[in-house]
């Protein structure tokens, strides 16, 4: 009975082993090619495979032949890859550092084995199409469309162009993006110089045309208010003027009425501007014509 217990045991771990060495879980974001003596025999959750022949199966749980099979996972997800700062050379002769990434997936695992085998070996590759690409389709464009113009257009056709190249890796494109596109740092000091120099040549144009149009306004202001001082003192005058004729007219019309009262009020204002009390001295006769309305109210002299 124990020897039969110990080889019911053994046999229970060696079941347990078999089945654990032949069972393997495939993920709905992975993709598997099982191979048996290094030959496809399987492809498991793949988008597409080139081999028609080939049967797709769903992922979960599957099972292998221990030892002689071989399990291989590829990520079924969008993977990445960001490539190294290139200097290309665009049209006119213009230096530009470029800085690009691809987004990518594993389509086809059969043809990603069959070309490429690994992750790893697919970056190198699709790094080095990328970087052929960037340079031949930049190259033909210009500075002014790489960085404002075109640069949609530009990235649209790098992809198209690494797309081509990777589908024969099993892999497809999903998008290109220039994530930096500028000079040299030597180029871009002496280009920023050059700017600011030009901002400050354009600020003194402004100051100046500033300055002149102030001067012009200034001016203008200055003669409109010469213009207008001198009108307001000639209206001043003519009034004046007319005023003072109006008054020497009713003088003389009163003077013609009564020429007597005329020269009375005209002695008693005499009178009363000579006479102020400003300590105002006169050396006169008495009998002179300006006292004349002392010796008589009606001015006339005093009858012998």
């Amino acid at each position: 009975m124990r020897t039969l217990s110990a080889i019911l045991i053994i046999l229970i771990g060696l079941a347990a082993v078999g089945v654990y060495m032949s069972a393997y879980m495939v993920r709905q974001t992975d993709q598997a090619i099982v191979l048996r003596f290094g030959q496809v025999i399987k492809v498991i959750n793949a988008f597409q495979v080139s081999d028609e022949g080939r049967v797709v199966n769903d992922a979960g749980l599957n099972w292998k032949v221990p030892v002689v099979d071989e399990v291989l996972l590829y990520d079924k997800r969008i993977l990445d890859l960001d490539s190294q700062p290139l200097e290309v050379i665009v049209s006119g002769q213009k230096r530009l550092v470029v800085d690009a990434f691809v987004r990518y997936r594993i389509t086809d695992p059969l043809k990603f084995y069959q070309t490429v085998r690994n992750e790893p070996t697919a970056r190198q590759r699709l790094g080095n199409v990328l970087e052929a690409s960037v340079r031949s389709v930049l190259g033909s464009a210009t500075f002014e469309d790489v960085v404002r113009d075109k640069r949609e257009s530009l990235m649209r056709t790098i992809r198209d162009q690494v797309n081509n190249e990777a589908k024969t890796l099993g892999v497809s494109i999903v998008d290109v993006r220039i994530k930096r596109a500028d000079l040299p740092e030597a180029n871009s000091e002496a280009i920023y110089k050059r700017m600011q120099t030009e901002r400050q040549r354009e600020a003194t144009e402004i100051r100046s045309e500033g300055n002149a149009a102030a001067n012009r306004i200034r001016a203008t202001a200055d003669r409109e208010a010469t213009i207008i001082k001198a009108e307001a003192t000639k209206k001043s005058e003519e009034l004046r003027g007319e005023g003072d004729a109006e008054r020497n007219r009713i003088f003389a019309e009163a003077f013609g009425k009564d020429p007597e009262f005329f020269a009375f009020y005209r002695s008693m204002q005499a009178y009363e501007k000579g006479l102020a009390s400003d300590d105002t001295r006169l050396v006169i006769s008495p009998n002179s014509e300006f006292f004349k309305f002392f010796e008589n109210a009606t001015g006339k002299p005093p009858t012998p």
